[in-house]
């Protein structure tokens, strides 16, 4: 009985540990390591997410701060030209003709200038309507007749149509002490609100623009509401908002509880030039529960992997489980190595992975969009690098690439090179005699005309530095090249830009011609200095010259270059 007792246990356990249950166990054992270092690594990746999100609001959130700064900046900017305008008469009457050209059309911010005598009477401005109202009950009008320096004011409602506002005030004094106008510009709020919208559509953020009181002057379009209103006015902010604007501290970051007990991160800094804060605050659990659910639906995932896994050690472990692993495994290994156009999907899988193979395409299509967004974005920033603002050409950054990919091309082709330096004769005297503002527009008209005959000529134009421009010119040879240069001189002339103070009585251009075929023994800045030199001589001739500077080209063993008048 006992034998037979045994004999019975033994098929038992036999029956137990059968090729399915051992293939089921291998399985297990195979797959356990791995589940536990998917988990591992799904933490690790959480954690990841969470401070990539923090970095990338933080990134959004300075760009806000320096879109506000910037427009601060350009209203300073404007107040002082017109000051300067206004100062630089010889009576003390408002210039009230020259006030609508202080205000560029490019500042969508500016809603109005005003000239404003020293009672608060508005003496004329941009917008008719405002002439005759009173700002001696401003504050901030008061504070800028005292402290006779640029002034910011806090959150307003305009007098003339009861917007929100921020006014600035400029003292002519600051510039002429015997002048007792002031320069007053209205700032659109709703301007600067537009430009914290990127952050409208974050979970779990919000952010806001205070005046030194704590009002909030500008939100994103979700929290738009807010504006005009204490931020201490939301009960659960008012510790947080009365500490963020302490005048004592221009830039902090600290956390404070929700009433829902969530934990809150606010970050606060001071707007240069003006006493308003940027402030942002983050709700973690806001900001990670995309990620939460995205790891509960991973962990999901696995537990579905896992039971194929079981499953197919029971009906054929190399057949459905073994090669779909590894087929996944090699797609992933592709995606890794750049191959963003690969799919989990294009291979033959079983049913049970498909979820997976999808949520692994769209994890790859959607790294694939990424790098296109970030080479977009890194070719505008390339782009807006190279550009001269003020001439609309390329600035010398910008020329130097141009010259290196056009002087390979001609050592590759052995084709000719010429590289015009242009300069604007007496141009020290000109901004002396008629300001810099119209410096600067005869520099922006000459670089127009560059543009136009660099076009003409298949050239490159650009701004090389201050009043000097240059215009590179492939497959030309040094005749043609003086040819162009003489037509750049004669252009610029034929401009008719006035000039008292020069000899010729117009704005005239000196330009200098170098033309070479590049080759091992010369490079670009040879060329540059030929250039140079060239348009040296073009000044000591008596400047509207045009002068070309030879070079010797190097014999095929090397040698010296040599720059021969």
């Amino acid at each position: 009985m006992s034998s037979f007792g045994f004999k019975r246990k033994t098929i038992g356990l036999r029956k137990l540990f059968g090729i399915r249950a051992r293939l089921a166990l291998l399985a297990l054992i195979l797959v356990t390591p791995l589940m536990l270092e998917r988990a591992r690594s799904l933490e690790e990746a959480r954690n990841k997410q969470i401070a990539l999100a923090y970095s990338e609001f933080s990134r959004i959130a300075q760009q806000s701060a320096d879109s506000e700064r910037e427009a601060i900046s350009s209203v300073e900017t404007v107040l002082k030209s017109a000051a300067h305008i206004q100062a630089s008469k010889k009576n003390s009457d408002p210039s009230c003709d020259t006030l609508s050209a202080s205000l560029p059309v490019s500042l969508p911010w500016i809603r109005n200038l005003a000239i404003v005598s020293s009672e608060g009477r508005i003496k004329c401005a941009t917008l008719d309507t405002l002439i005759g109202l009173d700002l001696s009950d401003r504050d901030y009008f008061r504070r800028a007749r005292q402290a006779h320096d640029l002034i910011f004011s806090d959150f307003l409602l305009s007098k003339y149509d009861n917007e929100p506002v921020v006014m600035a005030a400029y003292p002519v004094a600051a510039v002429n002490p015997e002048s007792d106008l002031f320069i007053v510009a209205s700032v659109n709020l709703g301007w600067m609100s537009t430009v914290m919208n990127d952050l409208s559509d974050r979970r779990g953020i919000m952010a806001f623009l205070l005046d030194s009181a704590g009002t909030v002057m500008a939100a994103p379009t979700d929290l738009a509401r807010l504006v005009g209103h204490p931020l201490n006015s939301v009960p659960a902010l008012a510790a947080a908002a009365t500490r963020a604007i302490n005048p004592d501290q221009p830039s902090g970051m600290f956390s404070f509880p929700a009433p829902d007990g969530a934990k809150l991160t606010l970050s606060f800094s001071r707007i240069p030039g003006a006493q308003s804060r940027m402030v942002l605050i983050v709700d973690e659990a806001r900001v990670a529960a995309g990620i939460n659910r995205d790891i509960r639906n991973a962990y999901y995932q696995l537990a579905l992997v896992c039971l194929i896994v079981l499953l197919g050690a029971l009906i054929a472990a190399e057949t459905l489980i073994i090669r779909p692993i590894r087929k996944l495994v090699a797609v992933a290994r592709r995606v890794g190595e750049g191959e963003w156009s690969v799919r989990a999907s294009d291979s033959p899988l079983p049913a049970e992975f498909a979820p997976l193979a999808r949520a692994f395409d769209r994890m790859a299509g959607q790294l694939s969009e990424r790098e296109r967004e970030l080479i977009a974005s890194n070719d505008r920033l390339t782009v807006m690098a190279s550009i001269d603002m003020l001439s609309g050409l390329a600035n010398r950054r910008g020329f130097q690439s141009r010259l290196d990919f056009e002087w390979a091309k001609a050592a590759q082709s052995n084709g000719e090179l010429s590289l015009l330096m242009i300069d604007v004769d007496y141009f020290k005297l000109f901004n002396d005699t008629y300001g810099h503002p119209e410096g600067d527009a005869c520099l922006s008209r000459i670089g127009e005309t560059l543009s136009q005959i660099a076009l003409a000529t298949s050239g490159f134009a650009a701004r090389y530095g201050g009043e000097e421009f240059c215009l590179l010119i492939p497959n030309t040879d040094a005749s043609h090249a003086l040819e162009i240069g003489e037509m750049v001189r004669e252009t610029v002339l034929n401009l008719d830009i006035l000039h008292a103070t020069s000899a010729y009585q117009a704005v005239t251009v000196s330009v200098g011609v170098a033309s070479l075929r590049p080759n091992t023994a010369l490079n670009p800045n040879d060329l540059l200095e030929a250039a140079d030199a060239s348009l040296y001589i073009a000044k000591r001739q008596g400047r509207n010259r045009v002068a070309e500077h030879g070079l010797a080209q190097a014999g095929e063993n090397g040698g010296a270059v040599a720059l021969a008048g």
